[in-house]
């Protein structure tokens, strides 16, 4: 049975010292957040969580941003105000998870015949 088809949306932060990842839920909702401030963050973001590629674009490995680099990179090492700064100059980005099958119930044990 096909599973885990499923969309992946995040906005990309090319900065000086590192590259800054976040996850949001649609380019939707992050252009109309940048037009209403109105709208709070927790509807635009998919979880409050700065990711840190190495520099390896928006497809290297994520590893959590960590305060310091985050310090030098956008000033401050508040991760409300960095989301900010990541969602207002950031690059949307989206893509969909290939379609791949679903394991055998394990707990049915080996399948003799």
């Amino acid at each position: 049975m096909p599973r885990a088809v499923e969309q992946t949306s995040k906005m990309f932060y090319k900065g000086s010292s590192d590259d800054f990842v976040i996850f949001v839920d649609d380019n939707d909702v992050v252009n109309k957040w940048r037009n209403d401030r109105s709208i709070p963050l927790a509807d635009v973001v998919n979880g409050f969580k700065i990711f840190v590629t190495h520099k390896h674009g928006a497809q290297g490995i994520l590893d959590n941003a960590s305060k310091s680099s985050l310090q030098n990179e956008f000033g401050t090492d508040n991760e409300d105000d960095c989301l900010i700064k990541i969602l207002e100059n950031g690059e949307f980005q989206s893509s969909q998870s290939r379609e791949r099958q679903d394991d055998t119930n394990f707990a049915n044990g080996p399948a003799l015949r």
